[in-house]
């Protein structure tokens, strides 16, 4: 069978595996043998093997008032939130087509992950009514369109806990209803067949946790009860996706009792976080520092990883313009990251993927 006419399969499998991703919609719509091959995970294996896949960090990130001054950020009472997409390698930034419904700002506070091709957006608050929404959007990079998926099931939920294996599933925990009460129910959802799983309860009630996906199991850090309310407890528990079930609770497994939005996994086995002004890494059952953070950084907004990269995105202080940094986590040495002006927005949430 021939890919490109007159060349052999492999010869031809070689060039299809080169495209940008950027353009992978337009390869899809050539013809169904073209669709087909890169929809097969054995394009997928060999395009990581040549090095020609392309590492992505798509965040929920604010617009920039155009007529902002120097060293200022001026934002409205509630700054519209769209989309950007970051290759960190390249240094290159764009912006993805808006979310169907919400031409005007993503939802507050949605969570984004990544599940295999596609780029998941959850939930969140309507940017103007302040409505939580239930409601589940999926990006497909190659076909390059949005579809509705199924919403989440169960009470109006926010501030939960999100992670995916990135492959095919998505995980839920915790967060708040409609009465600002805590909760500990979780379910999964299947990005391929469009399907909610209930889970098992976890141990404790959980607002504002982290979601993690780390060494085959969905962490959920820290948070707080409906009694605490804002008060951060030091524990965690996983859901071990080989047994379906929740591992027992890891209690002071966070240093102190704090926010753990800037936890993440590097893709080394490892969990880091920002504190102040350093970066810890989870070593056995203890954190350790292991570097300083940028001065420009001390106003962090967002932390992600992979592969022994962290990216973390701040600003010297409040109100200032935002900047990347990428940190090599095996050399420890720092790397700025330039950005246009309209890429220097705050970043609420974000997520990595590969393609």
């Amino acid at each position: 069978m021939e890919i490109i006419p007159c060349l052999p399969y492999d010869v031809g499998l070689e060039c299809l595996i080169r495209v940008p991703y950027q353009d992978f919609s337009s390869v899809a719509s050539v013809c169904s043998t073209w669709k087909h091959e890169i929809e097969l995970p054995e394009f997928w294996r060999r395009r990581r093997e040549s090095g020609s896949n392309r590492k992505l960090v798509v965040m929920a990130q604010a617009q920039v008032d155009p007529r902002q001054k120097l060293g200022t950020m001026k934002y409205s009472a509630t700054p519209a939130y769209r989309l950007t997409v970051f290759e960190p390698e390249g240094g290159y930034w764009t912006e993805l087509p808006p979310v169907p419904g919400y031409f005007d700002g993503l939802p507050m506070f949605c969570q984004l992950v990544g599940a295999g091709m596609n780029l998941v957006v959850i939930g969140g608050l309507n940017p103007f009514t302040w409505e939580v929404s239930k409601a589940i959007y999926v990006y497909n990079f190659i076909s390059a369109t949005w579809r509705r998926a199924t919403d989440m099931p169960g009470c109006q939920r926010s501030f939960f806990a999100c992670g995916s294996d990135s492959n095919r599933m998505v995980f839920v925990a915790g967060g708040h209803d409609s009465e600002k009460c805590a909760l500990k129910s979780a379910m999964a959802y299947d990005v391929t067949n469009d399907k909610w799983t209930h889970l098992p309860d976890m141990a404790r009630e959980r607002d504002e946790s982290k979601g993690i996906y780390h060494l085959g199991k969905f962490h959920v850090i820290g948070g707080y009860s409906t009694n605490m309310q804002g008060r951060f407890e030091a524990s965690a528990e996983w859901f071990d996706i080989s047994t379906w079930q929740w591992d027992p609770v890891h209690e002071n497994y966070l240093e102190a009792s704090t926010c753990p939005r800037h936890c993440v996994d590097c893709g080394d086995g490892k969990l880091y976080m920002s504190r102040s002004t350093d970066v810890l890494v989870h070593i056995g059952s203890t954190w350790k520092v292991v570097t300083e953070l940028p001065s420009d950084l001390q106003n962090t907004a967002y932390m992600i990883g992979w592969q022994d990269k962290l990216l973390m995105i701040g600003s010297p202080r409040f109100g200032a313009p935002h900047r990347a940094y990428l940190l090599d986590t095996r050399t420890l040495e720092w790397e700025e990251k330039e950005a246009r002006e309209a890429f220097s927005g705050h970043v609420q949430s974000g997520c990595y993927l590969e393609l």
